[in-house]
């Protein structure tokens, strides 16, 4: 454990003031590592879990190297995948910068366009924006891209897995080349690695926690549960028995099961849950998170986009209510407990058909997640979901086609009347049937 603090590294004195007023003293492995290389100038890939302090460790140098400016434009771009990142990054700028003359602006999708371009027409120094929105903005002229001197990419690889690849390379493309470039990924993919190798100036790769590597200061455990009814029986009961759960964030697969969760909760618990996924508006999400963050929400239901789009400290517990498909997005679920040296605890709920994923989990970190007895007063629930319920598949004997030759005609037969076919009949054919003579024409009058 290092001796540094804040005090140790070359941070002006707002900086530090700042820092003081926010209680932190010591610095996190990344960020003591991360400061000294971007003061250098040097290119940056920081490889970091959640919860090892990386938002901090690329602002301190970011803001530490910012001078005043009459120009509007921005000095600073940092790039992160979701709506809640751009908000949280935003305030801890603010809350770092009280006694500097800094502005920051944070843009995303999903609101007026054109109020965040007036908003960036008006000037900012640090621009914090989602890919889809910056690059919207850019083309419009929102902003000039000549004054950015350092690139922040953050969550890299979530990004990537949501598919702004495109976003990203003409974001890169229309940056100024003259520019520092840091990035930081919780795992490092070839996407990430051409990524690299094509936009960056031989980077200084900094490894504040390999993936897959389990958080010491969480304790982790698994029920085997048959069911959702018998989860929601679990996880009330373990929130009616367990006061310490004081702020427990829940995760789930999908944003259904998300909001059918969120419908039991608030039956159980009324006015104390809150539900965030993709589906929600942005107001409803901000709020959901607010009240979390205050304390006025004991529960957080969300889906995995979230894992990297919130920061709230003090989450007590995570509840894994769906174990994930991807191994590293347990990592990153789990990540949001035990933050800042505190401890935290990781609970799995796991169904027959999620076992394979567990094993996945284990052989990445390294590590087994042990298994824990379902409490004595658990209600075993025998209802199921629609997903749930057995699928019948009914067999059926596929009729064979006849071949073309034994097949039938596809009408019926004709009448006799309508069997009749086109004839041309002569004149005195006519006439000899009709008169039993022949009846020849009159000669044609002159």
């Amino acid at each position: 454990m290092s001796n540094t603090t804040f005090d140790d590294l070359n941070l002006n004195t707002p900086l530090r003031n700042a820092l003081g007023e926010l209680g932190y003293t010591i610095p996190t492995p990344i960020q003591e590592r991360v400061f000294s290389i971007v003061m250098s100038g040097r290119d940056v890939c920081g490889i970091a879990q959640t919860g090892t302090g990386k938002t901090l460790a690329y602002l301190l140098p970011c803001l530490r190297q910012w001078k005043f400016s009459k120009d509007k434009a921005p000095q600073v771009l940092i790039v992160v995948p979701t709506r809640e990142l751009v908000v949280q990054v935003v305030e801890t700028v603010k809350a770092l910068t009280p006694y500097m003359s800094l502005l920051a602006v944070g843009v995303y999708g999903g609101v007026n366009i054109n109020t965040q371009q007036m908003e960036l027409m008006k000037g900012v120094d640090v621009l914090v924006a989602t890919p889809g929105r910056l690059y919207d903005l850019a083309m419009n002229g929102a902003f000039k891209t000549k004054s950015i001197k350092k690139l922040v990419i953050d969550e890299v690889d979530e990004m990537l897995n949501l598919g702004f690849r495109t976003q990203l390379k003409n974001i890169l493309d229309f940056l100024p080349a003259r520019r520092q470039n840091l990035l930081f990924s919780a795992t490092m993919t070839e996407d990430v690695e051409d990524l690299i190798a094509t936009y960056f100036n031989d980077p200084v790769r900094v490894e504040a926690a390999p993936t897959g590597t389990p958080l010491e200061n969480i304790e982790q455990s698994g029920y085997e549960v048959p069911n959702f009814y018998t989860r929601v029986n679990l996880l009330e009961l373990l929130l009616r028995e367990n006061e310490t759960m004081s702020k427990v964030l829940v995760f789930t697969a999908t944003k259904q099961l998300a909001g059918q969760l969120h419908e039991e909760m608030e039956t159980r618990f009324p006015g104390s849950a809150g539900v965030i996924h993709s589906n929600k508006e942005q107001n409803y999400r901000f709020n959901s998170v607010k009240q979390f963050k205050e304390g006025n929400y004991r529960l957080l239901i969300a889906t995995d986009i979230v894992a990297r789009g919130i920061d709230v400290a003090g989450v007590t517990h995570v509840i894994n209510f769906d174990m994930p498909d991807v191994p590293e997005n347990y990592i990153h679920r789990i990540g949001r407990t035990g933050r800042a040296d505190q401890k935290g605890i990781a609970i799995s709920f796991i169904t027959e058909k999620e076992k394979p994923f567990l094993t996945a989990i284990e052989t990445l970190m390294k590590y087994r997640v042990p298994l824990v007895a379902l409490p004595a007063g658990l209600v075993i629930s025998a209802e199921l979901t629609e997903d749930e319920k057995p699928k019948v598949f009914m067999k059926t004997d596929a009729i064979k086609p006849k071949k073309k030759e034994e097949a039938g005609p596809a009408f019926h037969e004709k009448s006799a009347k309508n069997s009749k076919t086109n004839v041309i009949v002569k004149h005195k054919d006519r006439m000899m049937k009709k008169y039993g003579k022949p009846i020849k024409r009159g000669a044609k009058k002159k």
